[in-house]
C-alpha cells in the first residue's frame, strides 16, 4: 500500500514537472493559494445563480440541478486551489522559490 500510494505522488510530481510546475508561482496563483474556500465560492455562487437563472420554473429539480452542479464547480475550483498550495509549499521546501 505504502509503495502505491509513493508511486502515485512521485507520478503527479513529474506531471507537474513536464507541465512546468516548477516556475515560480504568479500573483493569481498566490491569491487563489492563499483564499481556497473564497476560490471555491467565487466560482460556486455565480454558477448556481446562473443555472438558477436559467432553469425553468417548472419543477424543484432544477433548483435541486443547479445547486449541486454549483457545489461541485465549486469544490472543483477548491480542490484546485489546495493542490496549488501544496505546490507552492513544495517550491519553498525545495529552495525554488522563497515565498515572496
Amino acid at each position: 500500500m505504502v509503495n502505491w500510494r509513493r508511486s502515485l505522488v512521485r507520478g503527479f510530481w513529474a506531471l507537474d514537472r513536464a507541465m512546468g510546475g516548477q516556475r515560480r508561482p504568479t500573483g493569481i496563483q498566490k491569491w487563489v493559494a492563499r483564499h481556497r474556500i473564497g476560490t471555491g465560492l467565487c466560482v460556486a455562487v455565480p454558477t448556481t445563480l446562473l443555472f438558477v437563472l436559467l432553469s425553468p420554473e417548472e419543477g424543484p429539480d432544477n433548483l435541486l440541478f443547479a445547486v449541486l452542479f454549483g457545489l461541485l464547480m465549486g469544490l472543483a475550483f477548491g480542490l484546485t486551489a489546495a493542490s496549488e498550495r501544496l505546490r507552492q509549499h513544495r517550491l519553498k521546501r525545495l529552495g525554488i522559490w522563497d515565498g515572496s
